[in-house]
């Protein structure tokens, strides 16, 4: 009876199967450093037990608003904001065109003028690559380096955020952990057309701390890969997405669509 034939491996092939094996295994490593520490199951232990509670000073709004837009939604904006307890920014820009008079500018978030965002394309035919500088608010915030910020939350010049309750639903998670907060729309052809995980602008959503640091870091990168997006939210979405972040669903988080016919 024959020998068996003997199959001999080059020292080449070898050396690659080595190499390969040894990328396997250095992806897993990453892999397993970046979800480990950064997320908390939905459970109870997501309760913060170990740090004083989350009041309103720990949360930063940041306002999308335009230069055009923002002295009509300065209405809005009084809704909801208060010198004495609330953090807000709004993000415009360029100046208003009628500024307020410092009397009454203490009723509104201070105004911050965005920078230059023409360098970064956009392709989405038909769109406004204002979506990018809207995106690139999260990063201006947390450049800030605000000081005692647990969570940054975002929303448009007509978002009316009740600030009770999104401390109240915040002060659930642990701000230490990569948290990514809001909700889907009320409409089905929205969520289909976007996402029904993405967080949509209108209606507000959260970054911890945490994550917004990260996010903020390679942010304009990752805003330079989706320049086939249509809005801001669809940004941040992506860009979240791919530090491996989902969405924590809010059902308070309503982006609310109104129709006229």
């Amino acid at each position: 009876m024959p020998p068996f034939p003997q199959v001999r491996t080059s020292p080449a092939s070898s050396f690659k199967s080595f190499i390969f094996m040894l990328s396997i295994l250095l992806n897993l490593y990453l892999l397993f450093l970046t979800w480990a520490p950064s997320f908390a199951p939905l459970t109870s232990s997501t309760r913060i037990t170990t740090l004083s509670p989350t009041t309103r000073r720990h949360l930063l709004f940041s306002v999308a608003s335009s230069s055009l837009s923002w002295p009509r939604r300065l209405p809005y904006l009084r809704l909801w904001y208060s010198p004495n307890s609330t953090r807000a920014l709004s993000f415009l820009d360029k100046p208003p065109p009628l500024p307020l008079n410092s009397s009454s500018s203490s009723f509104f978030p201070p105004v911050v003028i965005s920078a230059d965002t023409s360098a970064f394309p956009y392709t989405f035919r038909g769109g406004l690559r204002s979506a990018i500088r809207v995106a690139r608010a999260v990063k201006e915030a947390v450049d800030r380096n605000e000081t005692d910020v647990r969570w940054f939350v975002f929303g448009d010049d007509d978002t009316v955020f009740f600030v009770d309750n999104v401390v109240r639903a915040l002060a659930r998670y642990d701000h230490r952990r990569w948290f990514y907060v809001g909700s889907n729309s009320e409409s089905y052809e929205q969520n289909v057309k976007y996402s029904f995980e993405m967080a949509f602008g209108g209606g507000g959503f959260a970054i911890s701390s945490s994550l917004a640091r990260v996010l903020a870091r390679v942010l304009d990168s990752c805003l330079r890969r989706y320049a086939h997006l249509y809005g801001s939210d669809s940004r941040i979405y992506s860009c979240v997405a791919e530090l491996g972040v989902g969405l924590t669903h809010e059902p308070g988080f309503h982006q609310v669509l109104w129709y006229y016919y």
